[in-house]
């Protein structure tokens, strides 16, 4: 992987993904000159890419040429016919057996330029994707950014093939082949340039219906490719209800629908096809008569008739892949477009030229915050008033969209105070660099998140060397040490995607381990024991006991029994903290906690 990254890499040094994310600042709006910058170090790769496709093609536009000289040498009974017939042979094989180097070395300056760009592109995106904001995420579906890293980039490789090699490809095949022709006979270049484009145009006419047909057709595949998956998602309902047959019957429709739209398509591919192919034919029959006919008055030499058939049937092909290339080129130049909306977003967190902080200890302060999120009426916060003392653990409580998980996302850095303002250890947030201070905290959420790899990886993620004694102790104080034990490969067994292969209890409990390890200041718990079993509750509220002691501790909660030991509780309210003391005072006061717990009891 190094070696081909140190053979992709310009000669001269760049920093990828800020001269990447420069270019489309410089360039906005210039999808073409964006695509250009991207290879900047590279074009020397691209010259070498050209002469090498030069050369490795001589053999084709040559070969015509050679034929018409040997039928000339025939008919015309030129006394040295058998001398150049050796010569042009051997000429002929040298170009083939020079084909196969120079496509090798061709493929390859191509494609370390554009797997170059296309590595580069898609880590300026994966870096920008760190960057952006955590609203910009939860507004933009992740399937979407998906496909920026992957279709969009692909697209954009596609494009770099075709404007680069593809446009090469045609404009030399075309310009060789005209300059053959207006060399030997002008007669015969205007009418290439008569008769070529309407060959061309007229063929890919017939396969622009083609594609019609075929889009109906796959659109209808996309719809029974939906009804499948949903009716194998229905099996369990389907067959408790004994509707087999019914599900049966209105498959069936389905499938037919798709197999008469099938064959419509075969019938129209059949017409078509054969069609543009008539059509080719029909002109050259006419090359091969207009050239005929200037051979029988002497204009031309009769073996230049075999030489104009071939330069024809070349231009005519190559005006065709012009227009064909069309949409690729315009899908191409739209992933440029949709690429740039994540590039040039300016809504990222910014912690360049902040205070670095070194030592939390863990008070907050929240001072008169309001906070509303983008496009709504009405603020979640307003004028929410909080102090949290160094290693006290305080619990939101309220009902949803009382704004509970909006200040647990501000005491993470998520979010910024758009009023007022929250204090950590007496400094604002908005000014301090969030990278540092996001190194003394562990989140524990609601749905645990686990990557595919190892338990082992999964709690020593982002911490770098962990001894064993210091692994073995966390395990212990997350309650994962007898269920590890039961594994087979203990530490190193595979969760699966998702940890798809563990428990709701399990997943939450390495969760709690990952944050164990970090050894962090300030814990945000949100919802952690919720939709659990009673005794996979039992075990993460031990856990959780051993992961909040002495540290600054903010926890939401549903289940109003799980938190009578925290040291204080916020009842929050319209955005308002309305109701703030111990469970046995806020049970005393016998207000809208007290409510509450009335309520669960």
């Amino acid at each position: 992987m190094k070696d081909f990254e140190k053979r992709t890499a310009p000669k001269k040094a760049l920093d990828t993904e800020s001269w990447f994310l420069e270019s489309y600042r410089r360039h906005i709006g210039h999808p073409i000159r964006i695509l250009i910058s991207l290879y900047k170090g590279n074009y020397h790769k691209f010259v070498l890419a050209v002469i090498c496709f030069f050369i490795k093609h001589a053999c084709v536009w040559v070969l015509p040429i050679l034929t018409a000289n040997i039928i000339n040498d025939v008919t015309g009974k030129n006394p040295n016919t058998l001398r150049n017939i050796l010569f042009y042979a051997a000429l002929e094989i040298g170009l083939i057996a020079l084909n196969i180097p120079m496509n090798y070395l061709y493929t390859s300056y191509k494609s370390l330029a554009t797997r170059y760009a296309e590595t580069g592109l898609r880590k300026a995106l994966v870096r920008k994707l760190q960057q952006l904001s955590i609203s910009y995420h939860v507004e933009t579906q992740s399937g979407r950014l998906q496909s920026k890293i992957m279709r969009d980039v692909e697209a954009v490789e596609n494009l770099s093939t075709q404007m680069f090699l593809s446009i090469l490809n045609i404009a030399l095949n075309i310009g060789i082949a005209l300059a053959v022709t207006v060399s030997k006979s002008m007669i015969v270049f205007l009418f290439f340039l008569i008769t070529a484009p309407t060959a061309a145009i007229t063929m890919v006419t017939f396969r622009n219906v083609m594609r019609t047909r075929n889009n109906e057709f796959r659109k209808e595949m996309e719809e029974t490719s939906a009804r499948v998956m949903e009716m194998v998602e229905l099996v369990p309902v389907t067959r408790a209800h004994a509707l087999e047959d019914e599900e049966v019957e209105k498959m069936s429709g389905q499938l037919f629908a798709v197999a008469e739209k099938g064959y419509k398509l075969d019938l129209v591919q059949a017409l078509f096809g054969s069609v543009g192919w008539a059509i080719f034919q029909v002109f050259q029959v006419i090359c091969l008569a207009f050239t005929g006919y200037l051979a029988w008055k002497n204009r031309i030499l009769a073996g230049d008739i075999t030489l104009y058939q071939s330069y024809f049937a070349t231009v005519v092909n190559q005006v065709s892949a012009i227009v064909t290339l069309l949409p690729t080129i315009t899908k191409g130049i739209e992933s440029v477009n949709s690429i740039g909306e994540v590039l040039l977003s300016d809504d990222v967190e910014q912690n360049e030229g902040k205070e670095k902080i070194s030592e939390v200890k863990g008070c907050f302060t929240f001072k008169n915050v309001g906070f509303r999120y983008k496009n709504t009426d009405f603020p979640v916060l307003k004028d929410l008033n909080l102090n949290v003392r160094e290693g006290e653990t305080i619990a939101l409580v309220g009902e949803s969209g009382a704004g509970k998980s909006t200040i647990l996302n501000l005491v993470i850095g998520f979010h910024m105070a758009q009023e007022g303002s929250v204090l950590m250890d007496g400094k604002d947030l908005r000014e301090i660099d969030l990278r540092t201070y996001r190194k003394h905290l562990a989140v524990v959420p609601q749905t645990s998140i686990l990557f595919s790899g190892t338990i082992r990886d999964n709690i020593t993620y982002g911490c770098g060397d962990v001894s064993e004694d210091e692994l073995a102790e966390v395990i212990r104080a997350a309650n994962l040490e007898e269920f590890i034990h039961t594994l087979p490969n203990g530490l190193d067994t595979q969760v699966g995607e998702h940890g798809g292969k563990l428990s709701g209890g399990q997943r939450q409990r390495i969760a709690i381990a990952r944050a164990l390890i970090r050894d962090p200041k300030v814990i945000v718990l949100d919802e952690a024991t919720s939709a659990l079993d009673s005794i996979s509750e039992k075990l993460i509220q031990q856990a959780l006991q051993n992961l909040t002691r002495g540290r600054t501790t903010f926890i939401v909660a549903h289940r109003l029994s799980t938190i009578r030991d925290a040291d204080k509780i916020a009842v929050i309210a319209e955005g308002r903290c309305v109701e703030y003391g111990t469970f046995e005072e806020l049970m005393a006061l016998q207000g809208e906690f007290y409510r509450m717990k009335m309520i669960q009891s």
